[in-house]
């Protein structure tokens, strides 16, 4: 199996490289990742100016491809140019920190597998919950351990579509966590959103985008939020395609019905 592997940490994030060594036991792996973090950038790609790239060695063996640019312009650099021949499968991550709910639309990391679900591949993203525990290191070797038999499954069911895409997020790390996996949807309800507002040295307001831990807030059940926080492993089918088909087809919005301008 031809394996394609990317993140939006960066070439040297370590749960790239965890991910990267488990990976090996499905198949060969071919790193295409970017140089510097992307957290953030959702589905952005580089069309105004070139897109510089440098192999990565390790010892004199060749190790993977770094690319100044996005997690999506690394997927496509990798499935057009770096593969040797098309990847049966697109692993984005391990992220350093959690991708659920409605941040699925910023994350980088589930951009990756997004792009490569776009080329008819089946994709997952992984990511894995921060601690704010100071004395909790993240594990990222045993979440990467722990992704291949998640990975195997979901590569064994039998799908009409090659388009095939999926989250995954683990919980932080406790000694009695991960309680299982559960197959769970968006929690898609925004509870807060942060915006930090400091003074720098010489008297200007500058704002940090914040992140908050989910705490005290009703999570719905069955969501990828909900379960996550009670320390289960989440696994999240996706579909890029945004189009409401419900509202599509009801008897007002039928597809291919024209209707006249209204008047100005």
């Amino acid at each position: 199996m031809q394996i394609l592997l990317t993140n939006d940490d960066g070439i040297h994030a370590p749960g790239l490289r965890s991910l990267r060594a488990a990976l090996t036991q499905l198949g060969d792996v071919e790193v295409v990742a970017p140089l510097a973090e992307q957290s953030g950038v959702g589905l952005s790609i580089t069309y105004l100016h070139p897109l510089m790239i440098h192999q990565e060695f390790e010892g004199e063996k060749h190790w993977g491809w770094a690319v100044a640019g996005s997690p999506a312009d690394c997927v496509k650099l990798g499935i057009l140019e770096f593969c040797s021949q098309k990847p049966d499968l697109i692993v984005s991550g391990i992220n350093s920190g959690s991708n659920v709910g409605i941040n699925v639309l910023y994350s980088g990391t589930v951009a990756g597998a997004i792009e490569g679900a776009f080329a008819g591949i089946p994709s997952i993203a992984v990511s894995a919950a921060s601690s704010f525990s100071n004395d909790v290191k993240p594990d990222y070797d045993r979440w990467a351990e722990q992704s291949i038999p998640i990975i195997r499954q979901l590569m064994t069911q039998q799908e009409t579509s090659a388009d095939r895409l999926w989250n995954i997020n683990f919980p932080e790390t406790r000694p009695e966590w991960p309680c299982g996996v559960k197959w769970t949807s968006l929690g898609v309800k925004r509870h807060f959103d942060v915006m930090e507002k400091r003074i720098d040295p010489r008297g200007r307001p500058y704002f940090w985008s914040g992140l908050d831990p989910i705490i005290n807030h009703q999570l719905e059940a069955g969501t990828d939020i909900k379960e996550l926080s009670e320390g289960y492993v989440t696994v999240t089918p996706l579909k890029y395609d945004i189009t409401d088909h419900e509202r599509l087809n009801s008897s007002d919005n039928t597809p291919g019905q024209t209707f006249d301008l209204p008047p100005a």
